[in-house]
């Protein structure tokens, strides 16, 4: 294996090559290092302003040969305002190898909704959480997580899920509200019979004041839909929950279970069911025991029977059509270099693409699914083999692994038939921040430290400190950087992709405005 390093710290590009890879498995090519501070095409200063906020979600558009990235609610964690925006960028492609290279944002468009009310910042979908925004945890409104993205073959149109709803929304190509997707009623956030958006599993009571606890039912908390796909000829919409519902099992521990709902949507405009689901397939997530081993015989005794933790720090974070039947699935832990484990003390035990296949799998819809079997007569969707080992190529130093791999598309044909695969992290826009909302910048410096700065201020830093709290600032040490994003390019022969039918245009939109 040959390891060839162009630049450090700036935008990075690394080829990892396998003299014999395996059959029918991607072969990795090349990835890019994109520094933590770049700016999107707001040229706006600042985490808050226009911070790139990577990849939530990639999508590459045939019809226009565009690439796009979605990035999600923002560098507060749901606790500050932002406009939440979708970002189109560009790679140049060796088309030969599928080498990748100059990655560079060309265009920003931030989500609104131009019949909701006016606020402080003005009609945009926002990232501030519902209860913030609203002052009501049984109000969506504009609260805005956008976690996938598809643009619909038929129309140029946005097609966004959201995690806080969880909800589907269709945009237009300057960002406006065009269509809301029915949401099924099983995975409407509940606190018994009431809706709430905000509550987690726990109970009231202690720490954990109301509304913010109590969930009974429907999505968990923060893990709402996390992945969108379409079929070819845009007629369907695939989105897959994250993690199972905090119901399944119950009565709100849904984190324990590892059955994962896939929701079928009609996006026909000419159907009497267009914008309703049609149909809810269930994905089995790896059995913890199976991801905690691979931890364990890296550093014995680093996983334990809750950490990761089967149906919540181990689930699904994107979904991409091969054709009608077939997609592929990315499933993670929350392992790697991120915002909460800098230095990345934790050993990685699943960064991993599946194949799947929706072909007699039950509807799921009615029926209540468990933690771990499943109810008599039903038929998860199929599950291949290991289709892509993500962590088994990164290009972080010291053989150090990125945490959040949430961006995924299947890209434009490469000589002989070959295609691109493009898949991307998600890097928090290197920000934490306390409960109350207070935002640090977090650096590293890849040899075992890192250090938390005054949002946008490096001169008001402590280095490894022990707690949200900058006692004895000092200005940033050389050699550290905010947490970059990551790009890894795969070369998919006709074989590894056998079936795959890119996403059709009908009616030939161009990326302009219906």
């Amino acid at each position: 294996m040959r390891r060839c390093l162009y630049v450090l710290f700036g935008f990075v590009s690394i080829a990892l090559t396998s003299a014999t890879p395996s059959s029918a498995q991607p072969a990795f090519v090349n990835g890019i290092l994109i520094p933590g501070n770049l700016l999107d095409a707001t040229g706006q200063p600042g985490a808050n302003g226009g911070r790139f906020g990577f990849f939530s979600d990639i999508y590459y558009d045939p019809a226009t040969d565009e690439w796009w990235a979605l990035s999600d609610r923002g560098p507060g964690g749901g606790l500050i305002s932002y406009g939440t925006r979708v970002q189109r960028f560009a790679i140049d492609i060796d088309f030969l190898t599928g080498h990748i290279s100059n990655f560079r944002v060309l265009e920003t468009v931030k989500f609104t909704n131009p019949k909701g009310p006016k606020d402080g910042d003005g009609k945009a979908m926002n990232g501030l959480n519902p209860l913030d925004l609203n002052g009501f945890e049984g109000t969506l409104g504009r609260s805005f997580d956008p976690e996938g993205l598809v643009i619909d073959p038929r129309t140029g149109n946005f097609l966004v899920a959201d995690e806080y709803g969880p909800s589907l929304y269709s945009f237009d190509r300057k960002g406006r509200l065009a269509k809301e997707f029915e949401t099924p009623d099983n995975l409407i956030p509940r606190v018994g019979s009431n809706t709430n958006y905000v509550a987690l599993r726990d109970a009231c009571g202690g720490s954990v004041p109301v509304p913010l606890c109590g969930a009974t039912g429907g999505r968990q908390d923060n893990r709402g839909y996390e992945g969108l796909a379409v079929s070819p000829d845009g007629s369907r919409l695939l989105a897959v929950l994250q993690d199972p519902l905090i119901n399944e099992p119950g009565p709100n521990n849904g984190r324990t279970g590892r059955n994962v709902r896939i929701i079928v949507f009609d996006n026909d405009r000419h159907s009497p069911t267009y914008g309703k689901s049609l149909v809810q397939y269930v994905y089995q997530l790896e059995p913890q025991a199976d991801v905690a081993a691979r931890i364990n015989a890296i550093k014995p005794g680093d996983a334990t029977p809750t950490d990761p933790r089967q149906g919540r720090n181990i689930g699904v974070s994107a979904i991409h059509a091969i054709n009608d039947t077939e997609f592929l699935v990315l499933e993670r832990d929350n392992r790697g270099i991120g915002v909460d484990d800098p230095i990345g003390a934790r050993a990685v035990g699943s960064k991993r693409i599946y194949k799947i296949n929706i072909t007699g799998a039950s509807d799921v819809t009615a029926i209540s699914l468990g933690a771990d079997a499943l109810p008599s007569g039903v038929v998860a969707v199929t599950k291949s083999p290991v289709f892509i080992d993500i962590s088994a190529n990164t290009l972080l130093p010291g053989g150090k692994q990125a945490e959040k791999w949430e961006g995924m598309a299947i890209g434009p044909q490469l000589s002989g038939g070959r295609r691109l695969i493009l898949l991307g992290n998600d890097n928090d826009y290197s920000v934490t921040q306390t409960g109350a909302g207070e935002q640090f910048d977090v650096y590293v410096d890849f040899a075992g430290n890192f250090a938390r700065c005054v949002l946008d201020d490096p001169t008001q830093c402590e280095v490894n400190p022990a707690d949200l709290v900058i006692d004895n600032p000092v200005a940033l040490p050389d050699g550290f950087s905010l947490l970059p994003g990551v790009l890894h390019a795969y070369r998919a022969s006709t074989t590894d992709l056998a079936g795959y039918e890119e996403p059709r245009n009908p009616q030939g939109h161009s990326g302009d405005d219906d």
